[in-house]
């Protein structure tokens, strides 16, 4: 009897081949070379990890609901992809602008990159969730619930 449990767990799990989550988007695992500037995830990740809270922050201004992921945008250069879910519904790519490698500050955000939020009707997000793909494809989670982003 145990035998077909094992098996019947195997089987649900795969066999080891195919491809990764992360393979299946298209992602590509970058080399880990510490630059000194914050491009990879060996840099960036101790500072997000460090720094979870405050990943997120949403504003209630203008009429609506602004999810600002500023933090997020400022390590960028160590991430491969972030994603972010609302109220319980499906992960959204936040397409990441490019990193300045040509510059001093590589994480910067210059006007082109378009603005570090998005806008919801007022008072609909009531849970964030974000996942980020680091640029090695490791990939960490988080969830806030609106009172722990609020801004003043």
């Amino acid at each position: 009897m145990m035998d077909w449990i094992l098996i019947g767990i195997a089987v649900s799990l795969g066999n080891g081949e195919g491809a990764s989550p992360a393979a299946a988007t298209g992602l590509v695992a970058e080399a880990q070379a510490p630059t000194g500037k914050f491009t990879t995830a060996t840099e960036v990740r101790p500072i997000l990890d460090a720094t979870r809270g405050s990943w997120i922050a949403l504003r209630d201004y203008g009429g609506q609901d602004l999810l600002y992921v500023t933090h997020l945008l400022a390590w960028r250069c160590g991430l491969a992809q972030l994603r972010y879910g609302i109220n319980g519904g499906d992960l959204q790519v936040w397409d990441l602008p490019p990193c300045h490698t040509g510059t001093a500050s590589p994480n910067a955000l210059l006007p082109e990159d378009g603005m570090p939020y998005l806008a919801f009707a007022a008072g609909s997000v009531d849970r964030v969730e974000i996942e980020l793909t680091y640029d090695d494809l490791s990939v960490d989670t988080a969830a806030f619930d609106r009172a722990q982003v609020m801004m003043p």
